[in-house]
């Protein structure tokens, strides 16, 4: 029987197997073995030097107008490949056309946005962050804060769930500032993230070095890290806290942002009925958001709030929806979800489920359903389970244990105020949304809501057509949350741009600002 391929690292503009028999992918669905990954005997020190010294120095060479085309040149190449990466995430990741594109097309189209907003930047090599201000009484002598491309390299630490996304929407950014890129995915799905840098590194758009990935095990990673790098991880908050406390971030204060878990809410109107629009836009995306990618996304709703007059008719129109949800193989054009990463993944939802039943109640549970083309004891096939609780104010587990799956619990609330609350409880989330035809109920909510949420995403009917979807991350806005979702920002346009570069006041005369000035270009988001 011969053995499947071990996909080699990408490091110092080159392929570079790992040594040993690797660690294998899997087809979720069918359980057989893909690939297999290994970064043993990998030198990371000398990957992480090249990268700094050769990707880093070439970059910060251009000009952002220049390094914008270069983003342009990878959509191009992405774009040649697209079937390709396709057949990998039905193969590797399990899922249905539909939720390969949010991943795939996803990533894609954010390359493109700050490729756009990059060729606004100009010929420009510096950054100016607001205006001058006069230090003293003679208005000669000045002090312009300015932004500059961090000399070292950007480390991710991707999570599994979204292998091309996860990579590009933090690789722009990177890259249009000046920045070498170092990305380790999360292994499960790592075959992606893998074959996309090997795809733009053969096609020579970029300088060596300025894209690298490794793949297999992260341990020793930080160790390489400097001061003048930079570190984003999507993950656990387990896994989180081990890396605040690294020496890298500790001891060299190198800059760290991270992703963590998230109990999203999804908020309806008091004064919401159940035949308004509202209630109807409210029912479609709790159902969409448990299904999308298995319920394997980041904003995903996991907790669903609704007046307590409304709590059996919610749990019937959400249950309706989920009941034609039918789960199975993705090559099945039958198939509307299919599954989750793993076997692994599939044990940790049934048992974080497990948790939640201590607390709540199955309002409706798929788990009765049949797989279509899949057999049960093989394929991490999740079906969506919808549980609810007539107690909130009570239970402690449905506010603090995340399933990573496609389940989300329905509560009742009495009042706005205690809604708010109950909100809250969450202790920081990614993303909350809100449903209802009243712009005051929305703007009060927005404002409720705002300082424990990286993102308030309000739909009334006026938007049912237009609005981007709750759990949908676009690159103008901002993605990140406070407390247990990790404190992070990425994204919201050129701020993100900001996490690459160092700020510094410069105090000249006003001559030496004017000649500063002319190498740089004001950075208005």
């Amino acid at each position: 029987m011969s053995q499947t391929p071990l996909l080699p690292n990408i490091v110092a503009g080159q392929a570079q197997s790992g040594q040993g028999a690797g660690t294998p992918l899997f087809d979720p669905v069918l359980g057989t073995e893909l690939v297999r990954v290994s970064r043993e005997g990998l030198d990371v020190a000398s990957a992480f030097r090249f990268a700094r010294e050769q990707g880093g120095a070439a970059l910060r060479a251009l000009s952002y107008r220049e390094r914008a085309g270069l983003l342009a040149a990878v959509v191009q190449v992405l774009q040649a490949k697209r079937d390709d990466y396709y057949a990998i995430a039905t193969a590797n990741s399990g899922t249905v056309t539909r939720d390969s594109a949010v991943d795939i097309d996803g990533g894609i189209f954010t390359l493109g946005q700050y490729a756009k907003w990059g060729e606004k930047l100009g010929d420009a090599r510096a950054l100016l962050d607001g205006g001058r201000i006069r230090l003293g009484k003679d208005e000669g002598f000045q002090a312009q804060h300015i932004l500059t491309p961090t000399r070292g390299l950007a480390l991710f630490i991707n999570a599994f769930n979204f292998p091309s996304w996860g990579l590009w929407e933090k690789a722009a950014p990177a890259l249009l500032s000046g920045v070498p890129v170092v990305v380790k995915p999360g292994t499960p799905t790592a075959w992606l993230t893998q074959r996309m840098v090997q795809d733009v590194v053969e096609a020579g758009v970029l300088p060596a070095g300025a894209l690298s990935v490794i793949c297999g095990s992260s341990h020793g990673l930080l160790d390489a890290l400097e001061p003048f790098d930079v570190l984003s991880f999507t993950g656990s908050a387990d896994t989180a806290a081990l890396i605040r406390g690294h020496d890298a971030v500790a001891k060299r204060s190198v800059r760290v942002n991270i992703e963590a878990d998230s109990l999203n809410s999804a908020l309806l109107d008091p004064a919401a009925t159940a035949d308004s629009e509202a209630f109807k836009l409210f029912v479609n995306e709790v159902a969409r958001e448990m299904t999308v990618k298995s319920g394997q996304k980041c904003t995903a709703i996991r907790r669903a709030f609704v007046p307590r007059a409304l709590y059996q008719a919610a749990a019937d129109a959400i249950g309706a929806k989920l009941a034609k949800t039918t789960v199975g193989n993705p090559r099945n054009e039958a198939v509307r979800m299919g599954a989750l990463v793993s076997r692994a993944q599939f044990d940790s939802v049934r048992e974080g489920l497990a948790q939640l039943l201590t607390e709540a109640q199955a309002l409706y549970d798929g788990r009765s359903q049949a797989l279509v083309d899949a057999d049960p004891a093989v394929a991490a096939c999740a079906q969506p389970v919808l549980l609810g609780t007539s107690d909130p104010v009570a239970a402690r587990v449905l506010h603090d244990v995340e399933v990573f799956g496609p389940v989300a619990t329905l509560m009742p609330y009495d009042s706005e105020t205690q809604a708010y609350e109950l909100i809250r409880r969450g202790q920081g989330s990614l993303v909350a949304s809100v449903y209802s035809a009243d712009p005051a109920f929305t703007a009060r909510a927005a404002l409720e809501l705002a300082d424990s949420h990286g993102r308030v995403h309000a739909i009334s009917p006026e938007v049912a057509q237009s609005q981007t979807g709750h759990g949908n991350v676009m690159p103008h806005s901002l993605h990140g949350g406070p407390g247990r979702a990790g404190g992070g920002e990425e994204l919201g346009g050129l701020r993100a741009l900001g996490f690459y570069h160092r700020r510094s006041a410069v105090q000249a005369h006003t001559g030496a600002l004017d000649a500063l000035a002319a190498s740089a270009t004001p950075l208005a988001f």
